[in-house]
């Protein structure tokens, strides 16, 4: 198991603003936006996904729950420019 990541506050809370109800949450994932946060300013948003299988050709999300998460980080980045 990877060491727990603790994600770039300031990003953080722009996820926060698109997602208001969404809880804030480290990772353990020792991959993605968990090893880049050692290096460069970090955040993940973690998508809703029903059977809990994760980096297997099991995996499955719905398709309003991706889209709903595009929508997030759209919004995040475009408050990024701002």
């Amino acid at each position: 198991m990877s060491p727990t990541v603790t994600f770039d506050a300031g990003l953080s809370g722009k996820l926060s603003l698109a997602l208001p109800k969404a809880p804030v949450l480290d990772t353990g994932a020792g991959h993605d936006a968990g090893v880049l946060a050692g290096h460069v300013p970090s955040a993940m948003i973690f998508v809703r996904n029903p059977n809990g299988v994760s980096h297997s050709p099991e995996e499955y999300v719905e398709d309003a729950d991706a889209e709903l998460g595009a929508a997030a980080l759209a919004d995040a980045l475009s408050s990024l420019l701002s």
